[in-house]
């Protein structure tokens, strides 16, 4: 692993795998960008490409956000840095004490840590916050975040995701759950029943169940490019108005077997998206996935879904 120049001023770093970037995750990066502010150094965080229990464990959670939903959100959030190290064996066996001292000290040049108050990486999981104040470090512990009595945490919003419990999701996020994918050509169905869909090749592995949601694209840019905007969400980007399909399509003969797609049609948008990256919020359930008797009543189901897409967009969602 090779690491660029030290950041000038330093980093405040904040390490985890933050699946979700959800509000836990967001309160410890928001301490870390306080932190830095005060010290004049960079905020960073460090993540992981892979979860580390498909090391630890011998398998790994599906992922709320890819490694590029994640940096996307980190941008958003307005972090500075972020590191991205690979899990593996040997990164698994390194002590936190040298982890901290080789990786984060010297290679990031960090002057303080921003950590949850479940942090633990390193061998045996020895990387808590208490670990690095006994080294006498410079660390800020973020208490957990609370909605009702229970502590939002990536798994709990796993379970929630795959109950569809779209309003449970959005409040442990602080935002609609959403999902991130390229554009790739489909069989062109949509756009003979006089509705063209974006086929969405998944970037994380986590969806609500099969069914049609109303919801909002952004498109995303790649990842040289910059991102406008200071706030974790969709609310400084240009958004389009949709409808999204997660189903096995029974009605053009799609069975059980099949893998589950996801189909994106974009209200009243004309333009070339293949190939585009773009982000499908989910903002309300309209339907579960049904097989018609044949193209005719699809279509009449699909415009009908339209419809009920916009008076639930129009309203401002619901689940």
């Amino acid at each position: 692993m090779e690491l660029g120049p030290v950041p000038q001023g330093g980093s405040v770093v904040s390490v985890g795998v933050f699946d979700g970037v959800h509000l836990g995750h967001q309160a410890i990066l928001a301490a870390n960008r306080r932190r830095a502010r005060e010290l004049g150094a960079s905020a960073t965080s460090v993540t992981f490409a892979g979860h580390p229990k498909g090391v630890l464990l011998g398998h790994a959670p599906l992922t709320l956000t890819s490694l590029n939903h994640r940096l996307e959100l980190f941008r958003q959030l307005g972090m500075d840095h972020t590191l991205v190290l690979r899990f593996d064996e040997r990164l698994r066996q390194v002590s936190a004490e040298e982890f901290v001292r080789k990786t984060l000290v010297h290679g990031l040049g960090a002057r303080a840590f921003v950590l949850g108050f479940d942090s633990k990486f390193g061998h045996d999981r020895e990387g808590t916050p208490e670990k690095l104040q006994s080294m006498g470090l410079d660390v800020e512990v973020v208490d957990k975040v609370l909605i009702g009595a229970r502590a939002v945490s990536s798994t709990a919003i796993r379970e929630a995701v795959t109950l569809g419990d779209l309003t449970g999701v959005a409040k442990m996020l602080g935002r609609p759950y959403s999902v991130l994918g390229t554009v790739v050509a489909g069989d062109g169905v949509g756009r003979k029943l006089g509705f063209p869909t974006a086929n969405l090749d998944l970037h994380q592995e986590l969806h609500p169940p099969l069914g049609v949601y109303a919801g909002w694209v952004r498109f995303v840019g790649s990842p040289e490019e910059p991102v406008p905007g200071g706030e974790v969400g969709f609310r400084q980007q240009a958004l389009h108005p949709a409808v999204a399909n997660i189903g096995l399509r029974p009605t053009l003969g799609g069975g059980a077997q099949s893998a589950p797609r996801i189909e994106v049609h974009l209200l009243d948008f004309q333009g070339q998206i293949y190939g585009r990256v773009l982000e499908f919020a989910f903002e309300g359930f309209l339907r579960a996935e049904c097989k018609f008797s044949g193209l005719a009543e699809l279509s009449a189901a699909i415009a009908h879904d339209l419809d009920g897409a916009r008076q639930l967009l129009a309203r401002g969602g619901a689940s």
